[in-house]
Formats: structure tokens, sequence, C-alpha cells
């Protein structure tokens, strides 16, 4: 079953190595990051990633809005990952094919790439602090991923 991560505008090195080593050990299929304005895969990306960058392929797409709708017209269930959500993670069905769509550390999935969301989940806080770090929730989110579909 397909399961992709779609990054808009992750620029932190560090961020972006984490989230591939992640991707990787959780059994994502590729990332896909637009072709400008995302992060390099350099040395300190490479040692965030464990070295999870040379087994997981990324994607550097000069469109990301095209590969949105490609994504969505093969059949793959767009998730925004997003605090602005109505809904849960555990509460969205994530065991058909996914593409998990995480936004930037400043502003979060842009309106533009939103539009193509065919649901939004949120991962439910309890702490005084009411963000987390991109990679980590990228994390949260690949994991309930893998936990639903056993």
């Amino acid at each position: 079953m397909p399961l992709l991560v779609v990054l808009d505008r992750i620029t932190d090195v560090r961020n972006f190595g984490a989230i591939a080593r992640t991707a990787e050990c959780l059994g994502a299929d590729a990332i896909v990051v637009p072709s400008r304005g995302s992060a390099r895969i350099n040395a300190d990306a490479m040692k965030t990633s464990a070295g999870a960058l040379n087994f997981l392929p990324i994607c550097r797409e000069p469109n990301l809005k095209d590969t949105l709708r490609f994504l969505k017209d093969s059949g793959l269930q767009i998730v925004a990952c997003t605090e602005k959500a109505e809904k849960t993670l555990a509460e969205n069905d994530l065991t058909g094919p996914i593409a998990i769509l995480m936004g930037s550390e400043e502003d979060g999935i842009s309106p533009e790439y939103m539009k193509f969301a065919d649901t939004q989940a949120l991962i439910p806080m309890a702490g005084q602090v009411e963000s987390l770090n991109v990679s980590v929730a990228a994390a949260i989110c690949l994991y309930e991923v893998v936990r639903q579909r056993g």
C-alpha cells in the first residue's frame, strides 16, 4: 500500500534528515519535495537521517500542485497534518494509499496545497506548548498510519 510523505517548504536540513529517517524506518515509499524552497541533501541531512537518505527515494518536483493533483488522481488520499483540523489522526481512516502532507516550520501548509487535501488531521496535545517540531509531527503521523494498517 503506497505511503508517501509530501513536504511543503521544509527548509531545515536536520528536520528533513530526521523526517527521512523516520519515513524509511516506518516503511514510507518516498518523500516528495518541491525542487525550489526546500532543504538540500547535504552532509548534515545525511548524518541526521542516519543513512536513510541512501535508501529512500526523494522526488524533487518542479510543481508540487501538479504532483498533488497527480497523486490524488492516482488514488492516494492526501492527508494534511495541521493543527487547524477538526479530526485527530486516529479519527481518520489511514489504511489506504496515503500521501501525508506536512507544512513548513514557519507557516504550515500553503493554502494552495491544502485545497488538495482529502482530509485534515491533527495531533491531539495536552501540554501548555501547542506546537511540535515538524520532524516529530511527521513521525507521529507516520506511526499512526502504520498502527492503523496493523
